[in-house]
């Protein structure tokens, strides 16, 4: 009912505005009021969307690989923390993290020293990683890495009394080391960790 008491004020106020807008209409060519323009801006904005998938496809496999091989070796040295911390040595998951001669070399020292009752407390720092070599295609995808470790802070204490073991003022506390992390079905793994005798 309220409706019909407004029909002839609607009419007139619909017919103020169809003037209106026809006039606008006329004055910016009639592209602003057309129906079909808002499809027109929806394709004129297509080309940034279908741009998107085709950047992130183009993300380099080598980067890829150079970040994930650095992520890897990091936390490789994580696990060789907890392994030379515990005697039992199982707080430490170090087959997670490295494979073939990486794990059995840190293996055979860790259980080297937990024998003479020596632990490994503290932390180890990695600094000025850089990938030197990177094949990030083929049957086994690999990395070269090369660090500065700092094993300064990384200390060698008797397992009972937690006393420092004295060891020789002329060791090198912070050198280079190059290290090959390799992509196994399971994860990339460090598979050889090599001191260049080298301070840095």
């Amino acid at each position: 009912m309220k409706r019909r008491a407004h029909i002839p004020l609607s009419a007139v106020h619909f017919r103020k505005v169809a003037a209106a807008s026809i006039t606008l209409c006329a004055a910016l060519a009639l592209t602003a009021c057309s129906s079909s323009d808002g499809k027109d801006g929806a394709t004129d904005e297509s080309p940034s969307v279908t741009q998107s998938p085709t950047a992130s496809a183009t993300a380099d496999p080598k980067d890829t690989a150079k970040k994930e091989a650095i992520a890897t070796y990091g936390a490789y040295w994580r696990e060789m923390e907890k392994l030379y911390a515990d005697p039992t040595g199982k707080s430490a998951h170090l087959d997670q993290y490295a494979a073939s001669a990486a794990l059995k070399n840190a293996e055979a020292d860790a259980k080297r020293a937990h024998d003479r009752g020596r632990i490994y407390t503290g932390s180890v720092a990695l600094t000025d990683q850089t990938v030197t070599k990177v094949e990030a295609e083929g049957k086994i995808p690999n990395a070269t890495v090369s660090s500065c470790l700092d094993i300064s802070k990384w200390q060698t204490v008797d397992a009972e009394t937690k006393k420092p073991v004295s060891l020789p003022e002329n060791r090198l506390t912070k050198y280079l080391i190059v290290s090959t992390v390799e992509k196994y079905p399971g994860g990339w793994r460090v598979t050889s960790d090599e001191p260049q005798g080298k301070s840095c």
